[in-house]
């Protein structure tokens, strides 16, 4: 890809996505995901309805009518985008390659948390760690993630979550707002997750193909395993082969949900021909 088209694709991201989180998700995601506690800002005086809790005595006895201290929450935070980039995310039977919707709902994340003058960093992984943008504030911030999730190359096809999530709880020693994307087609995370969930408030979003939840019956085919590489010929007409295949993805799909949810662990699924923007908005909402 090219600089003038990269820049175009970015260009067009921003504008999709920022509009998303100015109307629609900034507002959710302030009040989904709390500071760290409340700091004193300053005293004024006693108002009618004000909890006594808050007077300032020693404001009070000085001007001899009474003031009270006014808290504001520590709003800082970082949020942390861990983005698969191997080879099944290139995989996409509709309008969009997985990848693709990964790429948007990253930037919509990171433009909620811009907004809200919060901290944002990117891992991309596959099966092992391929990039980390260390977490900073600001658009050009923002836009240099978004050209990272457009134009990265990954070394390997392969994945390996687990590894993402040891890192992930190496590098962020506090606590961060994290969000996992992948297909999560990989059953090897429950131990890790499990420990970076008791520091981290982490979010899964599993984002997958109608095309990739059952095969349909069109004969003996040639498929390729995007990870490895490798050409199979599959008898499709099969019903047993195809009866596998559904248990295989469902036993994936159900690793996710019950990995996720059994470490405290937020879920989200999205499907490459639905609208990522209702699925993010209900669960913030949810969780609000």
């Amino acid at each position: 890809m090219d600089t003038k088209e990269l820049l175009k694709k970015v260009r067009k991201i921003e504008i999709k996505t920022r509009r998303l989180s100015d109307h629609i998700f900034g507002g959710e995601y302030h009040s989904t995901f709390k500071g760290r506690g409340m700091t004193f800002s300053e005293v004024r005086q006693y108002q009618f309805g004000d909890d006594v809790r808050n007077i300032d005595w020693n404001v009070t006895a000085r001007y001899s009518e009474p003031f009270v201290k006014v808290f504001e929450e520590e709003r800082e935070l970082t949020m942390m985008l861990v983005a698969d980039v191997s080879g099944s995310e290139l995989f996409g039977t509709d309008e969009q390659f997985k990848s693709e919707i990964v790429t948007e709902i990253a930037a919509t994340l990171a433009f909620s948390a811009m907004q809200n003058n919060d901290k944002i960093g990117l891992i991309l992984f596959s099966d092992g760690i391929e990039l980390y943008i260390p977490p900073k504030k600001g658009k050009s911030h923002v836009l240099r993630i978004i050209r990272e999730l457009l134009e990265f190359e990954p070394k390997s096809r392969k994945t390996d979550i687990s590894q993402a999530i040891k890192f992930l709880s190496n590098v962020m020693k506090k606590k961060a707002i994290v969000f996992v994307l992948s297909d999560f087609i990989a059953d090897d995370f429950r131990d890790t997750l499990k420990i970076a969930a008791n520091k981290h408030d982490i979010t899964g979003i599993r984002i997958y193909d109608r095309r990739e939840e059952e095969i349909p019956s069109l004969g003996v085919v040639q498929v390729q395993d995007e990870e490895t590489g490798e050409l199979l010929l599959v008898d499709t007409a099969s019903r047993s082969v195809r009866r596998n295949y559904s248990r295989f993805y469902s036993d994936k799909v159900d690793y996710f949900n019950e990995t996720f949810q059994r470490s405290g662990s937020g879920v989200i699924s999205v499907r490459t021909d639905e609208s990522y923007v209702k699925k993010l908005l209900g669960y913030f909402k949810r969780r609000g």
